[in-house]
């Protein structure tokens, strides 16, 4: 079975069933068997002297329980009595790993539960981003969940496609655990300013031409023509090497400001807003409208799939 075959099953996959909570309440998803993981070496190592250096041991376990399973049952598929059986099980790995089905329904419960009312919008909006939302406003609330849209896109959806697509089940095991991992421990803070740090920066490398192609996805499927010079001038001025790429793209096709100052910790950053001339009042309906530029970006996503897939098998 190609790659492009494997990879447009897997999206499909996602798409149609997302993640039945009947199979995740009684088996662990692998996500969460990797939060343990990294939950036990950050017991184990995160402590004492060279925290930097015990951070680049702990991310070197990490690719290693990740990589050989994935090669594993990669050596699986040269049986041939096999072949067909391990194809299937990589599909299905895969789809478990990509998000797009849960990414969507977590940022529309943001926007139901704001159309109900501001606190239960930033109760809604806690769930999926790290600032501080004790304080938010209906804007804070909508522009939040609209750049977690976008950011999560790349993170959740792209990154994972690419690196199953260039290297395989291995490849998006690894990259999954270093995602979650970069989202448990790399933080610049005391406890995980050292021992997070090569997590951090991994996660940047594997996310850095994802981050790009995904700009390019949303500005093209959602005819973006002034999306595309949003990105140009905008991406770099996030704080994220990667995430102004999605972030501003998404900008540019709702013409709206995202980034801008915000609240960690009770601190209020100085970050300059992404497409400053946009819109800056959003609502519950904005958040609607970034899911829909979500969706039309993976089903173009999933026609290039298609495309390729058919020149493979023509040629």
């Amino acid at each position: 079975m190609s790659a492009f075959l494997m990879t447009l099953s897997a999206l499909m996959l996602d798409y149609f069933m997302g993640e039945p909570r009947k199979v995740w309440d009684r088996y662990p998803h692998p996500a969460t068997l990797m939060g343990r993981a990294i939950n036990w070496l950050d017991e184990v190592l995160n402590k004492g002297s060279q925290r930097k250096l015990r951070g680049f041991f702990a991310v070197a376990i990490l690719v290693l329980i990740a990589l050989i399973p994935g090669l594993i049952i990669e050596k699986l598929n040269n049986i041939p009595i096999l072949e067909y059986a391990v194809n299937v099980l990589e599909i299905i790995m895969a789809a478990v790993l990509i998000a797009h089905r849960s990414l969507i329904e977590h940022v529309r419960d943001v926007a139901i539960a704001l159309q109900s009312s501001l606190h239960k919008g930033r109760n809604a909006v806690s769930m999926i981003v790290g600032r501080d939302t004790g304080q938010m406003t209906e804007s804070d609330v909508s522009r939040a969940a609209i750049e977690s849209a976008a950011e999560n896109f790349s993170d959740a959806v792209v990154a994972p496609v690419f690196w199953f697509l260039i290297l395989g089940l291995p490849g998006i095991l690894i990259y999954k655990m270093i995602n979650t991992a970069d989202s448990m421990i790399g933080y610049e803070n005391e406890e995980y300013a050292d021992f997070g740090f090569a997590a951090a920066r991994l996660d940047d490398v594997l996310n850095w031409l994802p981050a790009r192609i995904s700009a390019v996805l949303i500005c093209s499927a959602n005819f973006g023509q002034g999306a595309f010079e949003v990105v140009i001038e905008d991406a770099d001025l996030h704080r994220s090497p990667n995430a102004g790429w999605p972030e501003s793209a998404m900008a540019g096709v709702l013409n709206v400001a995202l980034a801008g100052p915000r609240s960690y910790n009770g601190q209020m950053s100085d970050d300059l807003f992404i497409n400053s001339h946009g819109k800056r009042d959003l609502q519950a309906s904005d958040i609607q409208h970034s899911v829909k530029v979500l969706n039309r970006t993976w089903f173009g996503l999933a026609g290039l799939f298609a495309l390729l897939t058919l020149v493979f098998y023509i040629i």
